[in-house]
């Protein structure tokens, strides 16, 4: 066990990186940024509330949460898993190419701007609870869930893919979903559109011991990019 109040962030992920243990556990985590950036092949549990950028350019392994986390989650992220059993801050999986990361309570604002997916690399984000404004911007690929898990409102904010042109984003409510951007094209998602995130919902049931099965009765929309009118403001007219 590794005690990060003891160490500044460049210390405690050199200790990490340097442990010849593929599972290591960090104890009073308090800010420090940049856990396991980079990382790949080893699994990193954390108590306490690691700073900016966990998992930055993360490609492979795992790390848990048992808090919070701060902005900028899975930045660029390429493969493997991040699971925070509290809320986590702006920006979250920003420009993620690869991997999941599954959050038990809320994310601020911009969650999955710029993500993308290329051949076999789909990266997912599934949300308990609500998400901040901007959700999906400029989305290009990859799929967001938002399951709005105690929210007596749309568990989204403004903005929700603004500039999307790619992916798909899952909202759970039962309230009418408005103001969209006009790249955006909602539905109401059918069986054949669950069985798609279906795999993801168990898995961020499965770690935070909820029922996936009771999810997946409710209603859902599927937010996806409007082929036919992408960006036509940055247009003029002929």
């Amino acid at each position: 066990m590794i005690l990060a109040q003891n160490f500044d962030f460049r210390e405690l992920n050199r200790r990490i990186k340097n442990a010849k243990e593929t599972v290591c556990y960090i104890d009073d985590c308090f800010g420090q940024r940049y856990i396991g950036s980079g990382m790949s092949g080893k699994h990193l549990t954390i108590k306490g509330t690691p700073g900016n950028a966990l998992g930055a350019y993360l490609d492979g392994g795992v790390i848990e949460v048992h808090g919070n986390a701060q902005d900028a989650v899975g930045d660029t992220m390429n493969d493997g898993k991040i699971i925070i059993h509290g809320n986590a801050g702006d920006a979250l999986g920003y420009a993620m190419r690869g991997g999941c990361i599954f959050v038990r309570g809320d994310a601020g604002y911009r969650t999955g701007i710029h993500m993308k997916e290329y051949k076999e690399k789909k990266p997912v984000i599934v949300i308990g609870g609500k998400a901040g404004s901007f959700l999906g911007e400029y989305l290009a690929g990859g799929l967001i869930v938002v399951l709005g898990i105690g929210s007596e409102d749309i568990p989204v904010w403004y903005f929700t893919g603004t500039g999307m042109h790619g992916g798909k984003i899952f909202i759970r409510t039962d309230k009418e979903l408005t103001s969209l951007p006009a790249q955006v094209v909602k539905d109401i998602a059918t069986d054949n559109d669950l069985q798609e995130i279906a795999p993801y919902v168990s898995e961020f049931a499965e770690h935070f011991s909820m029922d996936a099965k009771r999810l997946l009765k409710d209603r859902f929309y599927v937010l996806r990019p409007n082929a036919r009118n992408p960006y036509k403001q940055l247009y003029t007219e002929n």
